[in-house]
């Protein structure tokens, strides 16, 4: 599920694996709007290889962006100890993003 948060006057969204589990946050949006073609864009990549990239942090932990086809990162994962971590967390949102719903939190 899409959790889609106002946070003063910006809005950004979380998708959690079914156990609530946070798998991706995204960047602050200027408008719901913008936030919800976020989500779209979410559930339209995380079918593409190419849209995921893996990054290690200076602290060696590891974690993923998934891109729009344009380039721009959509969400970011949290950071992992292992690359296998990492990996899963890719899968999970391959698994639960598609068909996703969306609910609004405060």
């Amino acid at each position: 599920m899409f959790e889609l948060k106002k946070s003063g006057d910006k809005f950004h969204f979380t998708l959690k694996a079914a156990n609530g589990q946070v798998i991706l946050s995204s960047q602050m949006y200027a408008s719901k709007a913008s936030a919800m073609n976020g989500i779209e864009s979410v559930q339209k990549n995380c079918g593409k290889d190419e849209s995921f990239e893996m990054k290690t942090a200076k602290n060696g932990k590891i974690h993923f962006n998934i891109k729009a086809s344009n380039g721009q990162i959509i969400g970011s994962s949290q950071m992992y100890a292992a690359e296998s971590g990492a990996k899963n967390g890719i899968e999970s949102v391959r698994k639960n993003a598609p068909g996703a719903s969306v609910k609004e939190v405060e």
